[in-house]
């Protein structure tokens, strides 16, 4: 009796090209749903980004708006204190408090690198003016303070990809293996197919030369074995 190579299948009576289309479609969905999920998080995360910075400085003797940053609230503490934070200044500042339009305070970046909430006027301007370097006390002292905070609360955190590299590296290796066995079950699905149609035109062939008695392919090489054997039998050769 002739055995098809399906029934190897370490699978069972389970169709592997079903279980391959399964794999495939699970694998889609859950792609598709963190797709979903990280767009929703980037949105919540623009959504906080609700002050306007214009930022100013004194390029050719006038000021000039270099850049338009955004900036989200950064709760300091529990008793209530707010600070701003750039993201892609990664900077810490200070409330503003004077607004030109809503949400929107503009800064001016002074010699020294300090940020200061102003309307209108240049700030370098009036200070040479006046012949001095004035320094507002009031935000020197919170940078200052801002500084120390930061340090110690910052000091010995882990970054993100110290926190959660491990986490990224092992679900992006279950992904590919995930892949590779999606194609593999899909290519030896085909395989079967391909192999049981092959023994198949097999059996028939056989069937059509062979006697009725003998099916399979030990009759085949049966017929190989006993042909020689007649030809030595003819030429006398024992």
């Amino acid at each position: 009796m002739a055995v098809s190579l399906g029934d190897v299948n370490p699978v069972g009576k389970l169709d592997i090209g079903s279980i391959g289309l399964g794999l495939l479609i699970f694998f889609l969905v859950v792609l598709i749903l963190g797709g979903i999920g990280f767009a929703i998080y980037m949105r919540m995360q623009k959504k906080k980004l609700k002050y306007i910075i214009p930022l100013y400085k004194m390029i050719g003797a006038r000021p000039i708006k270099i850049a338009t940053y955004k900036a989200m609230d950064f709760k300091v503490g529990f008793a209530g204190d707010v600070l701003w934070y750039v993201p892609k200044k990664k900077k810490y500042i200070s409330m503003g408090t004077i607004q030109t339009a809503p949400n929107e305070y503009p800064h001016f970046e002074r010699e020294d690198g300090e940020w200061i909430n102003f309307g209108l006027g240049d700030i370098d301007a009036q200070m040479k003016l006046a012949n001095v370097k004035y320094v507002h006390s009031d935000m020197r002292s919170q940078r200052i303070a801002i500084s120390n905070m930061l340090e110690n609360r910052f000091k010995g955190k882990q970054s993100w990809w110290d926190k959660y590299g491990s986490i990224v590296t092992m679900v992006i290796f279950y992904l590919v293996v995930a892949i590779a066995m999606v194609i593999i079950f899909f290519q030896w699905g085909k395989i079967i197919e391909g192999t049981n149609t092959l023994v198949d035109k097999i059996d028939v062939l056989q069937n059509g030369k062979c006697p009725a008695t003998t099916t399979g392919v030990v009759p085949a090489i049966a017929l190989f074995l006993i042909k020689p054997f007649r030809r030595k039998r003819k030429n006398g050769i024992s």
